[in-house]
């Protein structure tokens, strides 16, 4: 039968740690692709990153790493170095492809690889576009997002960070499309080359596409809002017996979907009246968002979270529960194995647990299942063989000399 994973047969050295490349190597080994991660003897920076299982084993690093495989070097040795540059520059018409976050010098230097492989693709993630340090936390501070996040009337010198690493997120799967391209480009052309993608230029992008550059252009330092939805109206409320809810009403049909599940068309309609706002058009239900939330949350705070899920159901109303990620696991169905999104995998350290695969989802051809992690070194000996032609005896040789560590066990 043939292999139909979408990314068969393309063969990608990584070289990473943290989130964005390891997260751009990993979706491309979830789209089919051999992904070969290259470590040292005891592990990258991120081996041991938090969270983790009992045993020490980091959830984070497992996380990120799904479906590679893992070749553990001396590389702080020449004939480690020496290695690592063979398996990145190894033939093969679909190999040849490294995807890494560290500075390209060294053995990850583009110039000394591409002397040994001229068709080479090399994707660096950076921090800036100089080539500086940076991570997601002093990018979204420079960009002035946590003085936009917090609560209403928060002290304006007062930042507000928040925990998810947005650019970095983006950025893991620009890396991923920032190769494609390039592949696709020498399969057309022949030519390899160097691609960069800075971290902050990925915010600067991001925040450029959706307005807050040009907002600032025309004079408007945008305040906070807390829980607002900017623009629109969005909220969140509590129900009458705890449970609190969000509630979008984004487009017109969201909008009506929300007055006609609550019943207050004719107070929604007094309140326009009012303030002399057509409540149809998304930015005046934005300027009228105190009253309307009060209405809003009035009529919520005397429903049960039951009752008020059926109504908003019946209804198509926009919205969503609060829950913790315990709650999430417990009894959301979108996060269990009725989801096909998601497999379970024994993963080392940590047991069996519930992992996601690719979210896109393709009429033709398949993604690779979900799959553990691999242990650190586990496929040394086979890649190396593999790739590299090194014999069993060849190997025991690199153990004694302590280029690479005995198998796991």
């Amino acid at each position: 039968m043939p292999n139909t994973r979408l990314l068969s047969g393309l063969r990608v050295v990584e070289a990473a740690a943290f989130v964005a490349a390891p997260l751009g190597g990993m979706t491309l080994a979830q789209m089919g692709a051999e992904v070969i991660r290259i470590d040292t003897l005891a592990g990258g920076l991120d081996h041991h990153r938090w969270p983790v299982a009992p045993d020490g084993t980091s959830l984070f690093w497992t996380g990120l790493n799904k479906g590679k495989k893992s070749v553990a070097l001396d590389l702080s040795s020449p004939e480690g170095r020496e290695l690592a540059m063979a398996l990145i520059t190894a033939p093969g018409e679909d190999a040849g492809v490294l995807v890494t976050n560290f500075p390209p010098r060294g053995w990850l230097d583009h110039d000394a690889l591409r002397e040994r492989r001229g068709d080479l693709i090399q994707l660096t993630v950076q921090g800036d576009r100089h080539g500086g340090s940076a991570v997601d936390y002093t990018i979204n501070s420079r960009v002035g997002m946590p003085y936009l996040t917090g609560p209403q009337g928060h002290a304006a010198d007062q930042p507000v960070n928040h925990v998810l690493p947005a650019w970095d997120l983006i950025c893991g799967q620009m890396a991923a499309t920032g190769v494609l391209a390039a592949e696709r480009h020498r399969r057309r052309t022949g030519e390899g080359q160097h691609v960069k993608l800075a971290l902050e230029d990925v915010a600067l992008a991001s925040i450029g596409h959706l307005g807050f550059l040009a907002e600032a252009q025309l004079g408007h330092e945008r305040p906070r809002h807390g829980n607002h939805l900017f623009g629109a109206f969005g909220h969140d409320f509590a129900t009458a017996d705890g449970e609190r809810v969000m509630v979008v009403g984004l487009t017109g049909k969201q909008w009506r979907a929300l007055c006609d599940a609550l019943e207050i068309g004719d107070e929604v309609a007094r309140i326009g009246a009012g303030l002399e706002l057509d409540l149809r058009q998304e930015g005046n239900r934005f300027l009228a968002r105190e009253p309307l939330a009060q209405l809003v949350g009035q009529r919520i705070g005397a429903r049960s979270f039951g009752d008020l899920r059926a109504v908003f159901d019946r209804h198509g109303v926009c919205w969503g529960r609060y829950q913790t990620v315990s709650q999430l696991l417990r009894e959301d169905d979108a996060c269990s194995l009725a989801n096909p999104l998601f497999g379970e995998v024994e993963q080392g350290g940590a047991g069996r647990l519930l992992a996601p695969g690719l979210p896109l989802s393709f009429s033709r051809g398949e993604s690779a299942p979900v799959q553990p992690a691999p242990r650190l070194g586990q496929h040394t000996e086979e890649v190396l063989s593999a790739h590299l032609g090194v014999s069993s005896h060849e190997f025991g040789h690199l153990v004694e000399r302590g280029v690479v560590a005995a198998p796991p066990a």
